[in-house]
């Protein structure tokens, strides 16, 4: 084609391409030249010419990236289709570019440099080594043209590494062939990088200070910098020989730049890959240099100038990286002490625990946390655990902790040094307090293996802080608290310290008393503390909150002196009724609502009661009548304690009755603390308002409309005393037990038999009382659930209309949504008696399901065997489950249906569990199934909607309850059917993160996936075993990745394994294996999935096919799907003769079969692809065949090594 043509075109694309970037454009003319510009890159024949020409230097930035994107999209989509000649022409003027087509390197734009370098790795990535033997010696060419060219040479070398290497963006063969190369021609490559760094930093350092020199010392700067960039790019995974070479010439080389402003933080990133290394501890013993003088002298002096200038964010990036290596050197100075590598410590390590310290008591926050790992593995390391300058390390940590462990450094703050660093680290007051949380957890964990190696220094510090704290004056500071005048908030200063202190001596009296043998334990010293804690008083209830906490670190100094118990008790008992305003103890009104740090007091004081109780009962018992009568005292006045508070006191008592050790006593001991329970749940009152749903809202007060929604709640009270039957009834059940020893239990009353197997049967003093008050429970529940009847629904009155809805505080936790920090303490617990009555339902309704979740642990065969238990459970637990809101379902599903069916001997499955299990999964699956159709469908016509814009919007909300539902019911059934593995399943309701690389761990499910005695029990039935098949295979294709995945895993195969030898339906095979096929579609864009379900389809072929030729014609429908190779893995399969292929390279087949229906991440769904071809074998001798073909593939037919020579 001719210039002209050339030069109108470009022309045109100039003006395309100015009327896209102007800001001024209206949407319709830029969308336009859009489709202008695209249409050309797409289909014009003289692309290369037009692209050479909009990228000459005359031409705009803007223009000439254009032009240079040109290029990258022939190389990238037309380079296997375009004649030899042009080939070899377009690069030959790209390289010409390189060499005299740029701006110099101060002046060119960094995105024509990165095009320029892209186009260059493109070209590479297609014909080299093969084609283009002489590209490094090319490469080596450009660069002995000056700066400007180097800079682009590296900028190539990096992005070639990357690609390559990092990234992984080729075909296996290309990649092998290139990355081999690469590897053959190492050392040339690194020694001409370190050529390049050497000589532009001493070119640099030589004229830096000269004013006329600038422009030249500048750019040896920038290649110096692009040097240390692509330097980094290889040392992650180049042999480490490379690093080490010529007595590590090169860390030497990175330790010297750490002192040169412009290139320290390159450096420093270079030394910290380097530092990182892992591999044999063989090729690693050379980097023990680092700990040399030289070495260690540059890396302190580097620190020391960059804290010295104050905080400037390029100093403070610095000081990160030289902490991340100094931490790096630790961990591979553990690594390779005490290994048969004949390491030896450092001389240089008393230096360097000081220079690691000094960032231990910096005043970033961040760099002190960034230390904490690597202290940990020195205190635990069994070499330098025992290093004398380690341990003379230890005070000096602990003292840098007593500071660290204050929370100061908010953000929005100026109250602290930390500050104004956090400002840089943290975009908020919660993100800050979120990561200071789990800062302060992992000191305490480090300072535990501190106290390990020298318990009681930690001991005598604890102790000097703790009498510090006692005497030194309150100072609230600027804010105070609205809990009340002259008291701390959380951010007082005296709270702050208070705070740090209680944490620090928990931790260290804790570990001591691990630690040191009984008679080495400071008795004394601790019993002296102990005293002045109790003798200290405070009217403030944060710093009380702190107090209780000291109190219960110190206890165990009282198994020691048992005469101080009495004392210890007193002090806790005054806490339960803390007040801050002491009158309205008694004014009978409602009282102003009490703030989240007085109840945090009071519950705080009930439960080290508890704690005491639970851990200590041997030496509470001689004061049982002396507990019994505070709590008789306290429970006395109705309006004194709320009702968990009550309940708290009364489980500790029966915590103690355990102790008794004699049915008979602790069964008339329960009789006597339930009876006034049982008086006022089982009167005739009570009987009608728990079995009438009508009178229950009255009772509570739910159908009234209230003026003042603050102060006014007539029915509080009533509320009150259900609350306080249901909190003793759970107290009891879940407290009660038999002795643990088997011969205390026999002489104690508690044996009544044995089991067929040998096993005992023990009664719990527990069960006549419970089960007297059974009834009633059910009656609650059954009413609780009828509540959610639109008709009842109707019946609240104006005021509590939303009485049944979810509290904010559980929304917020369900979305995500971070709590204000300040108002956690410093507001009411329910503001309004709107959310009294929610916080009165949500509770009621937890803690009834909890009461039947632990009836069966604790009353065993007394509760399995209550007359038609399975009916009853069914009429009222599981009824109206319709109307029963997702946010309510979760929680019976977990606290009551898990544990009961976890607990319950075998013997009742077939009465108990199965009639009750098999409609409830019937249920669950119908409910679940239309749930998810609402959410697709929604998804469906609402792609644009706004709803999505609020992150509180209702149906982000349902959907997440949606998800979280489903991780509940998928749990259940595999909970039942396949591993009982309770402890971890627990955790399975967090909110799932979208986390690929976690999820990637479990693929293959375990060998010995079993089903469960209870499960096979279920899959006997036809209606459940069809209702549990359904939903685990169903449920693949519902959008949740982390349900989906522990049911590959989990459950998917057990289930169908067990049904194999009966005869299944051929629909029933087909919609099996077409399940997980739609899962696949749906996840298969996350890794972790997507190898669990190709794992899954694969098992379920192997085993079907043969019998099922259904499943062929499944394969067939998929996309893209090669029908000869489908032929060939089923001839393989279905011919038993022939001898197995490995069974990784069977599933590698049937993946690439199946490979049109794993779905794709969106970002890659529209992506045009991009293919490159393989070369000749490099390495191997390639069948002839094979040979003639690439041959022919390229139209000349000529010999195709020497496309590129030079």
């Amino acid at each position: 084609m001719s210039a002209e043509q050339v030069s109108s075109l470009c022309e045109q694309l100039v003006k395309a391409v100015t009327v896209i970037m102007d800001p001024a454009s209206t949407q319709r003319y830029r969308l336009e030249a859009l489709k202008f510009c695209e249409e050309f890159k797409e289909k014009c024949p003289i692309c290369v010419p037009c692209g050479l020409k909009l990228a000459e230097k005359t031409q705009t930035a803007i223009v000439r990236h254009f032009g240079l994107q040109i290029l990258e999209h022939v190389v990238k989509y037309r380079w296997n289709n375009m004649p030899r000649l042009e080939k070899v022409y377009l690069k030959n003027n790209v390289m010409g570019l390189i060499s005299s087509g740029t701006q110099s390197i101060l002046e060119e734009e960094s995105h024509i440099k990165d095009v320029l370098s892209r186009i260059v790795v493109e070209m590479i990535k297609r014909e080299w080594p093969q084609h283009w033997p002489d590209m490094l010696k090319e490469l080596d060419t450009l660069s002995k043209q000056g700066e400007t060219q180097t800079e682009l040479v590296m900028f190539i070398l990096l992005r070639l590494a990357e690609d390559v290497v990092t990234f992984q963006t080729l075909p296996t063969q290309r990649r092998r062939d290139i990355q081999q190369t690469l590897t053959q021609n190492m050392e040339k490559i690194f020694s001409f990088l370190l050529t390049t760094l050497q000589q532009n930093v001493n070119k640099y350092r030589r004229m830096k200070t000269d004013l006329a020199q600038q422009p030249k010392a500048q750019a040896n700067c920038r290649v110096g910098i692009a040097a240390l960039n692509t330097l980094a790019g290889y040392i992650d995974w180049v042999a480490l020989s490379h690093i080490t070479a010529d007595n590590c010439k090169l860390l030497e080389m990175l330790c010297l730049l750490l002192n040169e402003p412009e290139l320290q933080i390159g450096a420093a990133e270079c030394l910290l890959i380097a530092v990182s290394r892992k591999g044999k501890l063989e090729d690693r013993k050379p980097l023990m240099v680092l700990f040399g003088d030289v070495a260690m002298h540059y890396i302190l002096s580097a620190a020391q100038t960059a804290d010295g200038e104050g905080l400037v964010e390029k100093h403070y990036v610095f000081l990160k990286r030289l902490c991340q290596v100094l931490c790096a050197l630790g961990s591979q100075l553990c690594a390779l002490l005490g290994s048969d590598s004949e390491v030896e410590t450092p001389t240089n390590f008393g230096k360097y625990l000081d220079s690691f310290l000094a960032f231990t008591t910096h005043p970033s926050q961040f760099l002190r946390s960034s230390t904490q790992i690597t202290w940990g593995a020195l205190f635990r390391h069994e070499v330098l655990s025992r290093d004398p300058l380690l341990l003379a390390m230890i005070p000096k940590y602990l003292r840098a902790s007593m500071t660290n462990l204050v929370k100061v450094g908010f953000p929005s703050k100026t109250d602290s040094p930390s500050c104004e660093y956090s400002r840089f680290d943290f975009d908020s007051d919660e993100d800050f307090n979120a990561f200071f949380n789990s800062f302060r957890a992992q000191q305490g964990e480090v300072m535990r293996m501190a106290c390990r190696l020298d318990p009681r220094t930690g001991f005598q510090m604890a102790g000097e802080w703790l009498k510090y704290q006692l005497t030194a004056p309150v100072d609230t500071g600027p804010m105070n608290s609205k809990t009340g005048e002259g008291l701390c908030s959380i951010f007082s200063p005296s709270f702050v310290q208070w705070d740090a202190m209680t944490f620090f001596s928990e931790s260290v009296i804790s570990q001591m008393f691990r630690t040191l043998d009984k008679d080495e334990i400071p008795v004394n010293d601790g019993i002296d503390l102990l005293q002045l804690v109790l003798n200290f008083e405070t009217k403030d209830p944060l710093i009380l909150s702190c107090v209780l906490t000291n109190v219960s670190a110190l206890f165990p100094f009282v198994t020691y002196r048992p005469e101080y118990l009495p004392q210890v008790l007193s002090k806790l008992f005054a806490s339960v009724t803390f007040e801050v305003v002491e009158e309205s103890k008694f004014v009978v009104s409602v009282q102003a609502p009490r703030t989240r740090a007085v109840k945090n007091v009071r519950r705080h004081a009930c439960s080290s009661i508890i704690k005491m109780c639970r851990d200590y009962p041997q030496l509470v018992l001689p004061k049982f009548d002396m507990l019994y009568n505070h709590v008789k005292q306290l429970l006395s006045n109705e309006l004194l304690l709320t009702q968990m508070e009550k309940c708290a006191l009364m489980e500790a008592l029966v915590l103690i009755s355990n102790q008794f050790k004699d049915y008979e006593r602790q069964k008339a001991f329960l009789e006597e603390l339930m009876a006034p329970v049982a008086g006022l749940w089982l009167s005739a009152e009570m009987q009608r308002v728990l079995s009438d749903p009508e009178a229950f809202i009255s009772y509570v007060g739910a159908d009234n409309k209230i003026a003042d929604p603050v102060m006014e709640d007539p029915c509080g009270l009533n509320r009150s005393r259900i609350s306080f039957c249901v909190y003793t009834i759970l107290g009891v059940v879940k407290r009660a037990r038999w002795p643990a020893a088997m011969e205390e239990a026999k002489a104690g009353g508690f044996l009544v038999g044995y089991l067929p197997s040998g096993s005992p049967i023990y009664r719990n003093p527990c069960t006549e009382q419970v089960l007297k008050l059974f009834d009633n429970l059910l009656a609650l529940i059954r009413t609780h659930n009828n509540l959610y009847m639109p008709e009842m629904v109707a019946k609240l009155g104006e005021t509590f209309a939303k009485a049944l809805d979810m509290l904010e505080v559980e929304k917020n936790a369900i979305l995500g949504l971070p709590q204000p920090l300040l108002e956690l303490y410093d507001s009411p617990v329910y503001k309004t008696v709107l959310e009294r009555m929610q916080g009165f339902f949500c509770t009621l309704y937890d803690n009834c399901f909890h009461i039947l979740g632990n009836a069966g642990p604790s009353m065993q065969q007394d509760f399995y065997t209550v007359e038609g238990l399975a009916a009853q459970l069914i009429s009222s637990a599981f009824i109206n489950l319709n109307n029963i809101p997702d946010y309510r379902l979760r929680p019976m599903l977990r606290v009551f249906v898990k544990p009961m069916v976890l607990s319950c001997p075998p013997e009742y499955y077939e009465t108990l569990v199965c009639p009750m299990l098999g409609p409830l999964f019937t249920y669950l699956h119908m409910r679940l199934s239309q749930k998810w159709e609402v959410i697709n469908q929604r998804s469906m016509l609402c792609e644009d909607d706004a709803a999505d814009d609020n992150p509180e919007s209702q149906e982000m909300l349902e959907e997440q309850l949606v998800r979280l539902l489903t991780r509940e019911v998928m749990d259940l059934i595999t909970v039942c059917c396949v591993a009982k593995r309770g402890a971890e399943h627990n955790s399975s309701v967090a909110v799932d993160g979208d986390d690929d690389d976690a999820m990637a761990t479990d693929v293959t499910p375990p060998a010995s996936a079993e089903l469960t005695e209870l499960g096979k029990c279920l899959m006997k039935q036809e209606d459940v075993c069809t209702a549990l098949m359904i939903t685990a295979y169903a449920s693949l294709s519902w959008k949740d990745t982390l349900s989906c995945q522990r049911t590959t895993t989990q459950l998917c195969w057990p289930l169908l394994k067990q049904v194999l030898p009966g005869n299944l339906l051929p629909d029933a095979v087909s919609w099996f294996f077409t399940s997980v096929l739609k899962g696949l579609q749906i996840h298969g864009q996350h890794d972790g999935c997507m190898a669990a379900l190709v794992h899954l389809a694969f098992q379920i072929y192997e085993a079907l096919r043969p019998r099922y030729t259904e499943l062929k014609v499944v394969m067939e429908q998929i996309p893209d799907i090669q029908r000869d190779s489908l032929e060939q893995f089923d001839s393989k399969l279905l011919n038993p003769t022939l001898q197995k292929v490995a069974d990784k390279r069977r599933k590698d087949h049937f993946k690439r079969l199946i490979t049109g229906c794993i779905g794709k991440p969106l970002g890659e769904q529209f992506r045009k692809e991009v293919h490159i071809r393989n070369l000749p074998s490099l390495f191997k001798k390639v069948k002839p065949s094979l040979e003639t073909d690439v041959l022919e593939t390229n139209e000349d037919g000529e010999d195709l090594t020497v496309l590129f020579e030079p």
